[in-house]
């Protein structure tokens, strides 16, 4: 009955906390010149990413290594999968030019870094440091290209604030309180909501890794979840998206880059992640571009298609764990049939997106 109230105040608390950390992050935006997309890729991105830094460093402090990667590797599926496809089934999803040509670019590459530097059955602290690293510089390139870009909609912007009426969150001193107390409310329900999941599964003798790849991974990703939900109802569409993206890389680059940093032996890596779940992230990283590239838009069926896959995704976790006898049958059906024809047709709507757009400009 604790389990199951922990597990109900966890949602409780992520909801809340996404509703002001969306609400002080927008209005950060216009108050200090900076555009909602990269505060989406930022300020919110890293904030929601808090509970599963949490997670990974003290699992890889404590030797629960499979949890620390799982963790992370779970939550990117999750994020793209699962919170992408469910923001675009409630409100389809306006995708910023930059996120097509610049962020989902750098997902992608880091995903394929983490497979690199992992394929050794490893991730040392050189390894953890030189993510580290990237993360570092990444996040300075994007304020310094925004703060250049964005000089005639933050003059926009504070014309429009200071001729608008006046509202107690349009100073940046109360919009920054919003951001900490919605951070503080989301790392509190995600580790709530966190505990009692672990509990469950725990009973349910599910492995480490599997738990860190589902559980630990859903639970953890919750506060984006909650945020991108929230921001796409609100209309802060650049937010929801962004949010994803760049919790995505902030995932690989800093948490598993903290994560390895403070480990006394580096991450070692299990042969399952290498030949299954990582390869999965990547191609889940792939298929956003041809997805946000059809109009500039995540469609409803597109989204759907997006939580099909994180079914299917779960359902094969869960039968090789228990090595079902439908393992075979399931996987030789995803392979042949499933995974071919939504290639095929992702191939075919972006085909036909490029050549109404080729059209147009003639």
């Amino acid at each position: 009955m604790t389990t199951l109230l922990f597990f109900v105040l966890g949602l409780v608390a992520l909801v809340a906390g996404a509703e002001l950390l969306v609400r002080g992050a927008s209005k950060l935006a216009l108050s200090f010149g900076i555009s909602p997309l990269v505060v989406g890729l930022t300020v919110v991105a890293f904030g929601t990413s808090a509970p599963e830094m949490a997670v990974s460093v003290q699992a890889a402090l404590s030797g629960q290594v499979d949890i620390a990667l799982g963790n992370v590797v779970g939550s990117n599926i999750f994020n793209v999968l699962f919170i992408l496809g469910l923001s675009a089934l409630i409100i389809p999803l306006l995708v910023a030019r930059q996120l097509i040509r610049q962020e989902v670019p750098i997902m992608i590459g880091a995903s394929l870094l983490l497979f690199a530097l992992a394929w050794d059955g490893g991730l040392s602290r050189y390894d953890a440091a030189l993510m580290f690293g990237l993360l570092l510089a990444y996040t300075v390139f994007l304020i310094w290209q925004s703060r250049r870009e964005s000089k005639a909609l933050a003059a926009e912007g504070t014309a429009e604030t200071a001729s608008g009426k006046s509202s107690w969150d349009n100073y940046w001193g109360v919009q920054v309180l919003l951001i900490a107390a919605g951070l503080a409310l989301l790392v509190l329900g995600a580790d709530w909501l966190v505990t009692a999941a672990i509990t469950f599964a725990k009973q349910l003798g599910v492995s480490e890794l599997v738990i860190g790849l589902t559980i630990v991974a859903a639970g953890t990703s919750m506060p984006e979840v909650a945020t991108s939900i929230v921001a796409a109802l609100r209309g802060e569409r650049d937010i929801a998206v962004g949010n994803v993206v760049g919790s995505n890389t902030f995932n690989i680059l800093g948490v598993l880059g903290l994560s390895g940093m403070v480990s006394p032996e580096g991450l070692s890596v299990a042969q399952s992640l290498l030949s299954f779940d990582i390869p999965v992230m990547i191609a889940v990283a792939l298929a956003c571009l041809p997805v946000f590239f059809t109009g500039n838009l995540i469609a409803r069926w597109e989204g759907g298609v997006f939580l099909a896959y994180y079914a299917a995704y779960t359902t094969y976790l869960l039968l090789a764990a228990q090595q079902h006898d439908a393992l075979s049958t399931f996987g030789v059906a995803m392979s042949t049939v499933v995974l071919p024809l939504t290639a095929l047709t992702l191939i075919v709507v972006s085909w036909r997106a490029w050549r109404s757009s080729a059209v147009g400009k003639h």
